[in-house]
């Protein structure tokens, strides 16, 4: 009985290692911080735009937009596997909202959001459309990175008419190689930037050549511009809720995905350990109307990476 409760113990001190590191965020939303008068300026930048909450079914989704003055249809960010909305490149929102209203939010139980966190892809999609509708949006289009990627594609799959064109980068279709194992790459990383003292996105996101070390450096430099109101890092009983998803959304049978008429850019690099690079091409390939990018000397962030060609490209899409 003590020898088990000991083995518990160390499992228990085990996760919680790992999931401190993976989340950037570090400081809690305020409570009478997360809402906004609407009337208010529109802040310039990612980094000083406030947290807003919006309450709908049982959920309090905490939520920052920028650009809506540019008017048309939105774009919806949709984040990666233990992301919270901190984790966004400040260059890549940044760019998007130049042209376009962005809005990004943490899922149901993720950050600063309430609820129990969704442990199948399927359900974070149909919170990801509890959220878009709350918000009044028609239609909009999405970005999903990583598992937001394979969000996306269940929302589009679910309700068509709500999404007019999509981005998925860093990701793959249900049931691609590699998908069902993230768990065990994603921890092995997070174990090995532990005992190195470096961010585990260093290793996760980014290849270990020159270029990739220091674009990784970069990046994380990034996350750390907005100082302010940053969100809530995730939990560690959502995280393991998310990789249960992703574990089962691995091996669940591949969807037919000609039926997604929206134009699609995929894009990746091509050294992505997290979501093997071919996801991404197979991906492109069962899309109908898809274009691809691949960077080369680049994993998994690739579009962090690259962002000052990826944002113009993606500025491009959007607008044909």
């Amino acid at each position: 009985m003590r020898s088990l409760l000991r083995t518990r113990l160390r499992f228990l001190a085990l996760s919680a290692a790992l999931v401190s590191p993976f989340a950037t965020a570090s400081s809690a939303v305020a409570a009478d911080d997360t809402s906004t008068n609407a009337t208010a300026v529109q802040p310039a930048q990612w980094k000083d735009v406030p947290t807003e909450s919006l309450y709908a079914d049982g959920v309090d989704f905490a939520y920052r937009e920028l650009g809506q003055y540019n008017g048309g249809t939105p774009v919806v960010f949709l984040v990666h596997l233990a992301g919270v909305m901190d984790n966004w490149d400040p260059r890549v929102v940044d760019g998007l909202a130049a042209k376009h209203h962005v809005v990004a939010f943490d899922n149901r139980g993720i950050g600063a959001s309430t609820g129990k966190p969704a442990d199948t892809i399927e359900q974070m999609a149909d919170d990801a459309i509890t959220f878009i509708k709350a918000k009044g949006f028609k239609q909009v289009d999405l970005f999903g990175f990583s598992m937001g990627g394979m969000i996306a594609q269940e929302i589009v799959l679910k309700e068509p008419s709500l999404v007019r064109k999509l981005i998925l980068a860093g990701t793959g279709p249900a049931g691609g190689p590699g998908i069902s194992s993230v768990a065990g790459v994603a921890n092995y990383d997070l174990l090995r930037a532990t005992f190195t003292g470096q961010d585990p996105k260093q290793y996760l996101f980014f290849t270990r050549t020159p270029g990739g070390i220091e674009a990784g450096k970069a990046y994380l430099k990034r996350l750390q511009e907005r100082t302010d109101n940053r969100d809530k890092a995730i939990t560690l009983r959502a995280y393991v809720a998310q990789l249960q998803a992703l574990r089962a959304w691995g091996r669940k049978p591949a969807a037919d995905l000609s039926v997604i008429k929206q134009p699609v850019l995929v894009a990746n690099g091509d050294d992505d350990r997290m979501v093997p690079t071919s996801n991404s091409y197979d991906l492109a390939k069962r899309l109908p109307n898809s274009n691809l990018i691949i960077y080369p000397d680049a994993g998994h962030g690739g579009v962090f990476q690259y962002y000052e060609d990826f944002v113009p490209k993606a500025l491009a899409f959007l607008a044909q």
